[in-house]
């Protein structure tokens, strides 16, 4: 834990700002490069050097590879197990309360999530609030329009997760500076600052995606951890669908963009997850499909992999525990039901284990989608995108259009086009995309949010035990309220001008 002390004519603040081991600083080591300057003005010069602001921009970049836990991780058990997709998977205090819709303010998983959250944003905002006052002239203007609007996605990438976790969050946009007798009217609530409405932050997304259209770097193909224009895109489309701002014509629209960038589906559905041929690599990287894909080599690592099941080029490393994310037998049943062997076979895999939580430890079921530590993490990519583009068209009772966007995304996978019943009708047509959705992007931390969008995860999980008999008990109904995570009780006890979510 940290501990800040900001002395002021009106008292003393203590700031407590706690961190766990893989804490994060954009710059190791203090020195006069890294502490600034003042210009001529007066004006504080946190980034005197085209260095030190690089150190700070690279240092956004490492995080989302070495800082996997709170948006791939548990972003993962939150949006899969809540959902009907997967279990817990094990029994630790921490995680069996997300399966029984049995979450409070202590978990500490979601304390994790919360703080590193801000933290994010807080290194965005420190970029993009710094980088035009580095007086270091090699720091060119191309280059500080572009690592802003990196810094801006990001930020907005990071806040978008906040606001549909959970609802009402903090939206910083600015440093919160030295604390002084004259200045603690406006430092303090950046210090404590009040929640703003999930309306409030959809337009600080929105804003910050579409102001970094312009310089952000376009889409390139030999290189997918970038944040680009197509990144930007992406994220607007799945903004626009959400109820917050609900706008099919926009959805469209930036679906369509991202398609003009050139992402299109890869012809075989197991070149985005699998090994090569040899069991050495990751059989490909930066595919067609692809828009945002963190990677990972030899070395690097994709640790979160044995969190999840088998580091298929380590074997036996780690496996003597039971795993998160354990795939349901409703969710099997789906892939079977719709007889769609490949992307079961390429989400889901069989091995014998020595636990049984949920399944005879004979054959045990995992996810399968990350299945190395050489393996990218793929944030965003086009089928996604393609069907909240069918599901616009959907809205607009584009029905025949909408379905020759499905259609696309089945026929990759074998599978024969939607049936008349299907498209028969907006209500039928939206299910057919739900269902498909729940199938090709399963344990890609969609499912749970796509019944929100849908409106369906009362009607859904409130009879997932009657349906899913392996599933643990639910401890409480499922109603509008449980759609949002619970505030972190840490936080609300630092900061008392935040309110804890309804339900809890």
């Amino acid at each position: 834990m940290k501990n800040i002390i900001i002395k002021s004519g009106l008292g003393l603040f203590i700031i407590l700002f706690t961190a766990c081991n893989l804490d994060y600083d954009p710059v190791s080591q203090l020195s006069e490069r890294t502490l600034g300057t003042k210009d001529t003005t007066g004006t504080e010069i946190k980034y005197k050097d085209r260095e030190a602001i690089q150190a700070v921009y690279k240092s956004m970049y490492q995080r989302m590879t070495g800082q996997q836990e709170h948006w791939y991780l548990d972003y993962l058990l939150f949006a899969e197990c809540r959902s009907d997709n997967a279990y817990a998977g094990t029994t630790g205090a921490e995680v069996v309360p997300v399966e029984t819709n049995n979450l409070d303010a202590s978990n500490s998983v979601i304390a994790r999530d919360w703080n590193r959250y801000l933290e994010d944003i807080a290194l965005a905002n420190s970029i993009i609030s710094n980088i035009d006052l580095v007086p270091d002239q090699t720091l060119t203007g191309a280059e500080r329009n572009q690592w802003k609007a990196e810094a801006k996605i990001f930020r907005a990438m990071m806040m978008y997760d906040m606001a549909r976790w959970f609802g009402n969050f903090p939206v910083i946009t600015r440093e919160a500076g030295k604390i002084t007798a004259e200045n603690i009217k406006d430092v303090y609530p950046l210090y404590f600052p009040k929640a703003n409405t999930p309306a409030e932050a959809y337009a600080q997304i929105i804003s910050d995606l579409r102001s970094s259209l312009e310089f952000a770097p376009a889409n390139n193909n030999a290189d997918k951890s970038i944040l680009s224009k197509t990144v930007a895109r992406a994220l607007l489309t799945k903004v626009y669908a959400d109820r917050i701002v609900q706008n099919p014509d926009s959805v469209i629209y930036f679906a369509n963009q991202v398609a003009a960038d050139g992402i299109t589906l890869v012809g075989n559905y197991s070149d985005l997850f699998g090994l090569n041929a040899s069991g050495t690599d990751a059989k490909a990287r930066n595919t067609s499909e692809s828009i945002l894909e963190l990677q990972y080599f030899t070395g690097s690592g994709n640790w979160v992999t044995w969190m999840f099941g088998r580091d298929l080029l380590d074997f036996e490393f780690y496996f003597t525990w039971a795993k998160w994310v354990t795939p349901s037998r409703d969710l099997i049943k789906a892939f079977d039901d719709a007889g769609d062997t490949k992307r079961k076979n390429e989400s889901i895999v069989y091995y014998q284990t020595t636990w049984s939580n949920y399944y005879d430890s004979k054959s045990y079921p995992f996810m399968y989608k990350c299945r190395s530590n050489v393996n990218s993490i793929i944030k965003l990519r086009g089928a996604d995108i393609l069907l909240l583009k069918a599901e616009a068209l959907a809205h607009k009772n584009q029905l025949q259009e909408a379905a020759q966007v499905v259609n696309t995304v089945r026929k990759r996978v074998s599978l024969p086009d939607l049936n008349a019943s299907s498209t028969s009708s907006k209500e039928n047509l939206l299910n057919a995309i739900l269902l498909e959705r729940r199938l090709e992007l399963a344990f890609e931390g969609q499912r749970w949010f796509d019944l929100i969008r849908h409106n369906k995860l009362m009607e859904v999980m409130n009879n997932v035990n009657q349906r899913d008999a392996g599933r643990l008990k639910q401890a409480r109904a499922f109603t509008q309220e449980s759609e949002l995570l619970p505030i972190p009780q840490p936080v609300l006890d630092e900061n008392t001008n935040l309110v804890q979510n309804p339900g809890y």
